[in-house]
């Protein structure tokens, strides 16, 4: 595997190429380390309604970029404190592939500085309990994503003011605040040094671990990313267009995810059915919205009408009866 700096800093930019590199992964390549840094921004999963996530105000005010990227999981807070990394490689066509073997290597170049840094969770890494780096993932045949962020010197009050905070999300987790969850990796470095200092230890660890060279971009991929982040990333209709009307709206969260559907109901009958959330999908999530578009909007109706549809293979750790009660709109119990 080899490693590729970016020099950029929009986060538009860099999800392009991101995504440019994954679409042209070929058998033959080695696999890429790839590693950047946003200015700041909030970067939302694929499957959430950025107008439900995001302190759109807050954003204005302050320069922040709003960018969608194509994996699940939550909206997260990005500065230039932030490392971000993929992996970009080619797996097996039948292997299943986890988080496990992409945080390990990070985990020990965290530690090669010092850092009591711990994988303690499906896709986050935490020192003393707090977070410090997430993850998230997409496959697509054999070519397998796997990307994160870690925090090295973020600042933690944009954090806190550009995400819109989910009051159900604190309660469940039994914490308080942005600031008692994660932590920036430098209060676990020597004293003294510079924001840089801290970035340049951090990234020379992590592709110590998991490169064993160093390559520059290709030209040609570069404007071809260039042309996909004008197209998508930086287009109203990627990162905020997906919002839809909606006559009724439920919301629950999961041991794994938070999940929120919105149904625009005529006439008794669902007009359109549409999911969000911060949960990890194994499958095209439009399908199941499709299926359940053009029911009835009871929940007799619609639990006879999925009584054979696996509802569960959407959701990654999902259990049928507690999600096929959500879906239908029976009255969950309170977590």
């Amino acid at each position: 595997m080899y490693a590729l700096r970016m020099e950029s800093t929009d986060p538009a930019f860099n999800l392009a190429l991101e995504e440019t590199l994954f679409n042209t992964l070929s058998p033959e390549n080695p696999g890429i380390f790839l590693i950047w840094r946003n200015e700041p921004s909030v970067i939302i999963g694929c499957h959430q309604n950025t107008a439900e996530e995001v302190n759109a105000v807050y954003c204005r005010e302050h320069g922040i970029h709003v960018v969608r990227r194509p994996t699940g999981g939550g909206a997260v807070y990005q500065d230039l404190g932030n490392v971000n990394f993929s992996f970009l490689t080619w797996v097996e066509k039948n292997r299943i592939s986890g988080f496990e073997e992409f945080m390990r290597p990070m985990v020990a170049a965290l530690r090669d500085l010092g850092i009591n840094a711990e994988y303690t969770s499906r896709n986050d890494i935490t020192v003393d309990g707090r977070k410090v780096a997430g993850t998230a993932q997409r496959r697509a045949g054999q070519r397998m994503l796997h990307h994160g962020c870690v925090l090295v010197d973020v600042d933690t009050s944009a954090l806190a003011g550009a995400l819109a905070v989910d009051p159900e999300k604190f309660r469940s987790k039994g914490v308080a605040s942005h600031k008692a969850r994660v932590a920036n990796l430098r209060e676990f470095l020597p004293d003294g040094l510079s924001r840089e200092a801290c970035m340049d230890m951090v990234i020379s660890a992590m592709t110590r671990r998991c490169a064993q060279e160093e390559r520059p971009l290709a030209p040609h991929l570069r404007e071809k990313a260039e042309e996909l982040a004008a197209s998508r990333y930086r287009s109203w209709e990627w990162n905020w267009g997906q919002s839809p009307r909606f006559t009724e709206k439920r919301r629950h969260r999961f041991s794994w995810g938070r999940l929120e559907c919105l149904l625009e109901v005529r006439n008794g009958v669902i007009a359109s059915f549409r999911l969000f959330g911060d949960f990890f999908s194994l499958r095209d999530i439009r399908e199941l919205e499709a299926a359940l578009a053009g029911l009835r909007a009871d929940a007799a109706s619609l639990r006879q009408a999925l009584s054979d549809v696996p509802v569960e293979s959407w959701f990654s750790g999902a259990e049928r009866e507690p999600l096929l009660a959500f879906l239908c709109g029976d009255e969950l119990p309170q977590e």
